[in-house]
């Protein structure tokens, strides 16, 4: 599209500039009316120098839409819609001043999609890669109760949370797969490199050697040999595996397994299950209807698993069940959570109940994940002892040998 460089005045009367970017001056003085400017003069500019490379980069490498993306959108729209400025002229703004160019597009996107007649839920459910079901359904219900201010700043809040509760949990793994990883490089160096220097010294002494140290050698020849294959066999079992993991069967399978894994997979279980709760609580309290709600949550909780449970959940309170019998079949709940979820089916608070919950099992979480360090350090350590433990043993038993034999 072309560009336009265009003047105006504010409300204060102060003079404003720049370019942008439209398909005509007519929509350069739509959008400069959006955003409360009113237009002085717009004449076609030539192409800013760059701006062809730069948009042919982001058309073949768009950035990402992160999270935090989403999250400083929906605590902006807040504060502004919570001043009074309209939605559209919100947008326009939004988009000026979104540092992602990806996400600028997308919020362009959403106000014209506005100035053509849709509603905001409707045009943020055409980019579900950037705003969930779960969003786009809280926008919807915001849209419906004449609430999108309030249901914004809960949005933020639930997407700061998740935010958090992700980065907590990749914090608490990044020492474990750094010592397993080093230990896995080391293995791999020794194997190609020590052993078959040792193996040739052997060699040359011709002498009978320890059945442990020949276990070794033969493992280190075949490395040597065959570390092609075995490179080629891995990369191909990684691939596999990736897009097995993407298939529903395999996403199922996986998350599934992930919550039998010792230590980890009640870290798992309890992240998920927190933000299943502080979601219910965001739905419900903004009166989306229970089954609505247990369908789109089924979506948040990022587990196959304990979607299907949720699924389980929603079908019972189908049903007629209470929510409370419901989770008590699904299986995923503690009896302690189960005992507050009766008393807020009971008193009416089943919101603040669950917000509890949530803050429950993120106190769970974080002690876990604070301690969990302290917990694998010792299988670490004793991994990493068997590790120097089987090498010295097969590397030095039969050097021992050769001295004793020299000795003599």
């Amino acid at each position: 599209m072309p560009h336009f460089a265009y003047r105006g005045r504010n409300p204060r009367g102060e003079l404003v500039q720049g370019t942008m970017e439209a398909g005509d001056a007519p929509a350069v003085a739509d959008h400069l009316l959006n955003v409360g400017v009113f237009p002085v003069d717009i004449a076609e500019a030539r192409e800013p120098q760059g701006t062809s490379v730069a948009r042919w980069w982001d058309r073949w490498f768009p950035a990402r839409v992160e999270t935090v993306d989403v999250m400083l959108f929906s605590r902006q729209m807040y504060t502004l819609l919570k001043a009074g400025v309209p939605i559209l002229r919100a947008l326009a703004g939004l988009r000026e001043s979104a540092r992602n160019r990806s996400f600028a597009g997308v919020v362009g996107e959403l106000g014209q999609s506005l100035d053509s007649g849709r509603e905001l839920s409707v045009a943020m459910r055409r980019h579900p890669g950037v705003f969930s079901l779960f969003y786009v359904s809280m926008i919807r219900v915001g849209e419906m109760t004449g609430r999108l201010d309030e249901i914004f700043l809960r949005l933020f809040q639930h997407l700061d949370f998740d935010r958090d509760m992700r980065e907590r949990i990749r914090s608490a793994f990044r020492y474990p797969l750094f010592v397993l990883a080093a230990m896995a490089a080391a293995l791999i160096i020794v194997n190609l490199f020590v052993i078959p220097a040792f193996s040739r010294v052997y060699q040359s002494f011709k002498a009978d050697l320890p059945i442990f140290t020949r276990v070794l050698i033969g493992f280190s020849e075949f490395m040597v040999h065959y570390w092609p294959v075995m490179g080629a066999g891995l990369v191909v079992g990684a691939v596999a595996w990736y897009f097995y993991v993407r298939t529903e069967a395999g996403r199922y399978q996986w998350d599934r397994l992930k919550l039998g894994i010792p230590v980890i997979g009640g870290i798992v279980r309890k992240a998920s299950l927190a933000r299943f709760a502080r979601s219910f609580a965001i739905a419900y309290r903004s009166g989306v209807p229970v089954v609505n709600g247990l369908t789109v949550l089924a979506e948040v909780v990022d587990n196959a698993f304990i979607a299907e449970r949720i699924h389980q959940v929603r079908n019972g309170v189908e049903r007629g069940e209470s929510v409370m019998r419901a989770a008590a079949a699904a299986g995923v709940f503690t009896p302690t959570v189960l005992q507050i979820i009766a008393v807020g089916e009971e008193t009416g608070e089943l919101d603040d109940l669950m917000d509890e919950v949530a803050q429950m099992y993120e106190r769970e979480v974080d002690y876990e994940v604070k301690t969990l360090t302290a917990r694998i350090e010792p299988v670490l350590i004793i991994l990493l002892g068997l590790l120097v433990l089987a090498l010295a043993l097969g590397v030095f038993l039969p050097l021992w040998d050769l001295a004793k034999v020299m000795v003599r």
